[in-house]
């Protein structure tokens, strides 16, 4: 019965070890700043709208060769 015990109390001291790891490396991150995360939510969208208009095109021509082909 001591195994089984020393095992919870092991467990618990591991879980409170790797709470304890988590919080230390949570306060080591470096949070963007207003102006940051603004600029580059900008760039995003702007990157995600340039590629889905290359998408669109590239559907657009493609279906039109198809159609070109097949038709």
């Amino acid at each position: 019965m001591s195994e089984t015990t020393g095992n919870v109390v092991a467990e618990k001291a591991s879980k409170k070890s790797w709470f304890k790891s988590v919080k230390s490396e949570f306060k080591k991150i470096v949070w963007p700043g207003k102006e940051t995360l603004t600029k580059q939510t900008i760039a995003v969208v702007i990157v995600t709208l340039l590629l889905g208009i290359i998408i669109y095109l590239l559907d657009y021509v493609i279906e039109v060769g198809i159609g070109f082909i097949l038709g």
